[in-house]
């Protein structure tokens, strides 16, 4: 019987592999944050008046969600962001990934892009103001902004870290620009184009929130501003954490895209 037992497979003990391990810690992790607040609250170690209690923001956020002026000012601010992502990223990209293959056109570029990168975006906010106005033109601006200089910057990086041989065997094989574009020089650069985008997305979802809080009357930038001017301290945090939650959804969807238009890389 000893040795039939020996033959037999052990179970193993409940594992997880270290993906699930780093969900799980990523999940704990901003609730353990949250729970270390609210104790710290109602011991009254935090001031009140200036740190609620995340219940008692929690509370807020679903008053204001359900008298729709939160959901509003949410969808608001992502169509301006939408819209900014698509008019600055776009063109980024092409610009991009064209300079990597085009050494003329990236001696023409590169010092122009290098020049303006340092300037703050939000000090553009008064010229986008006074130019294009306080409409919706100045908010897709900055957002466009904001997303061009990190998408065109790591899409160029990208083209130029592409192997060689790989653009030399495509013509070779007289491969039109269109051709190379398409099937060496896009697939080549994403892994650094998705890096891009997820910094233009954050950078985007910083200046929408910059520019609704002074040339707007509606979005979550301005919810904030004007939850400020009032003191409605909680209505600002349900401002924050509303944006905090944006970037995090985003960064998952960017994350799962990645995997799929990137399924080579570790």
């Amino acid at each position: 019987m000893s040795q039939v037992a020996s033959v037999i497979p052990q179970a193993k003990p409940w594992t997880l592999n270290r993906r699930s391990r780093e969900r799980i810690i990523s999940f704990l992790s901003p609730i353990a944050l949250l729970l270390l607040w609210e104790v710290l609250a109602r011991l009254g170690i935090l001031d009140t008046r200036f740190f609620p209690a995340p219940s008692q923001i929690l509370s807020t956020l679903l008053t204001m969600m359900t008298s729709g002026e939160l959901l509003d000012d949410t969808l608001i601010s992502m169509t301006r962001l939408a819209v900014g992502f698509l008019v600055g990223g776009i063109p980024a990209l092409i610009i991009g990934v064209v300079m990597g293959l085009n050494s003329t056109l990236r001696a023409m570029i590169d010092p122009l892009i290098a020049a303006t990168y340092p300037i703050p975006k939000s000090s553009i906010l008064p010229l986008a103001l006074l130019v294009l106005g306080l409409g919706e033109a100045s908010k897709i601006f900055m957002v466009a902004i904001g997303v061009f200089y990190p998408i065109a910057m790591n899409s160029m990086a990208g083209v130029r870290e592409i192997n060689r041989v790989y653009l030399d065997v495509g013509h070779n094989f007289k491969a039109g620009r269109w051709d190379v574009f398409r099937t060496i020089a896009l697939p080549g650069a994403m892994p650094m184009i998705m890096t891009g985008v997820k910094l233009g997305v954050g950078m985007g979802l910083v200046l929408i929130a910059i520019a609704e809080m002074v040339g707007a009357k509606s979005g979550l930038g301005y919810l904030i501003w004007n939850a400020w001017e009032t003191f409605a301290v909680d209505q600002m945090y349900v401002g924050l954490f509303v944006i905090a939650l944006i970037g995090f959804a985003l960064t998952l969807i960017l994350n799962e895209l990645e995997k799929i238009l990137v399924p080579w890389k570790p």
